[in-house]
């Protein structure tokens, strides 16, 4: 009697924390439309929204409020003002809130079963912050000529990726690889398909100043963001620390020559910005999420059945994209063939090349998420397929069915030959569809401080 008791006091406890949590998002959605950042605009001012993003909970924090740590080469000299490096002061600041939040997990590193905790995860940024990123993310001021932004190959209403095999750059050529999606990149401790990266700040370095790429150089970057009277008040209000002038009096209309000092805009916030918006993107919401936390009906029997084939110790999809992250962010050689025409891509190998077990890493890429993966076709580094049957396909058709003749690779020992029927791949295909989740899609803004056109999508990135 009193097990059957506690096991329904568990439960009621379970629905209310859920009821809870959704009421929550619910919360922050509408306080975000309420004081959208872009209410200012219809007077010709940006104004940065003071409100955290849906899924965010607003906190007061004692943190030490710090610029990203950066190569030393990435910083020009400047003869302004420096912002102080490390500066204690209580702030207000986003902290994420999810219902994986009630789980446990091995290691916690977000192992287990389809109730299991997630892995460390960065959060902690002001709203000034996130709502800088967003403008700077989708504005083209951050490239060589002003033609291309960061949203021009992670574009929202394709995954935050693109739909091409391999991204184009400024050149107009194709780059190396596909533009990998953004959603659940505050979980990640890896970046780019070679994992060279480690930080999403390190990671902006790339796209940037590749010329290849946005093609642009540290010193234009700054120059151009120092030359914009808008980026100078939106800096000084997401990092107050570095002006004497309180953010909040300074008025685009008022500034004039010598009379209110901005503090120069450094490398260092522009990638703290950037990465501040990149983590509140979160999806975490999908019907496979809503099945998981308990809600049996969310998925189909199809799609359950798929689950099962997916985890199952045949087919072992789960042992690399473990949920609820479907992917274990770590590298893996898997044999996947190139495109006609394309030379070996040696992948990680390059990135660890100063390590006596690099070789080992030859043709190795960091495992991605499946989170929207319906929405980021084509798929794998080089954009071999485009669609998710075919993927599947490939690992059904064994162990090293693609590799060249001429390579040995050290192949992942999940990779085998699980010999699934035609029905069992096409029902992974079909759950995978129940990782779809875009519920908390940033608002593209209308306009950017540039004045460049943010919405004009040419593709980039790796």
């Amino acid at each position: 009697m009193l097990k059957a008791m506690s096991k329904v006091m568990f439960k009621l406890i379970f629905k209310f924390a859920a009821i809870f949590t959704c009421l929550f998002i619910f919360k922050s959605s509408f306080a975000v439309e309420f004081d959208s950042s872009e209410s200012s605009l219809e007077k010709g001012e940006f104004q940065l929204s003071t409100r955290c993003p849906p899924s965010f909970e607003l906190v007061m924090s004692d943190s030490t409020i710090s610029d990203s740590p950066l190569p030393k080469s990435t910083e020009p000299k400047s003869t302004g003002p420096e912002s102080s490096q490390s500066q204690a002061k209580q702030q207000s600041v986003c902290r994420l809130v999810n219902q994986y939040q009630f789980y446990n997990s091995v290691q916690g590193r977000g192992v287990g079963g389809t109730q299991t905790s997630l892995p460390k995860h960065r959060d902690g940024f002001t709203p000034e912050q996130i709502d800088l990123g967003r403008y700077l993310f989708f504005d083209p001021l951050l490239s060589k000529d002003g033609s291309i932004s960061c949203a021009s190959c992670h574009q929202p209403d394709k995954g935050f990726s693109d739909d091409l095999d391999r991204s184009i750059g400024i050149t107009g050529n194709k780059v190396a690889r596909s533009s990998p999606t953004l959603w659940n990149v505050a979980f990640l401790d890896k970046f780019f398909w070679d994992a060279r990266a480690t930080t999403l700040e390190q990671q902006a370095l790339g796209p940037l100043f590749d010329a290849e790429e946005m093609g642009n150089t540290p010193e234009q970057l700054l120059k151009s963001l120092n030359n914009n009277k808008s980026y100078l008040k939106l800096f000084s209000q997401a990092f107050p620390h570095s002006v004497t002038t309180k953010p909040s009096t300074v008025k685009l209309a008022t500034i004039k020559p010598g009379t209110i000092k901005l503090a120069t805009i450094k490398l260092s916030q522009v990638y703290t910005a950037l990465t501040a918006f990149q983590t509140s993107l979160i999806s975490l919401n999908s019907r496979y999420d809503r099945y998981a936390h308990g809600y049996k009906q969310a998925l189909t029997k199809r799609e359950i059945a798929g689950l099962n084939v997916f985890r199952s110790f045949v087919a072992r999809c789960a042992e690399c994209h473990q949920p609820p992250l479907f992917t274990n962010n770590q590298i893996a050689v898997i044999g996947t063939p190139e495109p006609e025409g394309r030379v070996f891509d040696m992948g990680a190998e390059k990135t660890y090349a100063n390590n006596k077990n690099a070789a080992k890493l030859r043709g190795g890429f960091k495992v991605p998420t499946l989170r929207n993966i319906v929405k980021t076709a084509p798929y794998m580094h080089s954009g071999r397929y485009d669609n998710l049957l075919d993927t599947v396909k490939f690992y059904n058709d064994g162990r090293g069915n693609s590799v060249p003749e001429n390579e040995k690779l050290l192949l992942h020992w999940h990779i085998s030959e699980p010999d699934l029927t035609d029905d069992e791949m096409a029902s992974i295909v079909d759950f995978l569809g129940a990782l779809t989740d875009e519920s908390l899609t940033p608002k593209v803004p209308e306009r950017v401080p540039s004045g460049l056109n943010g919405t004009r999508l040419r593709v980039i990135c790796k």
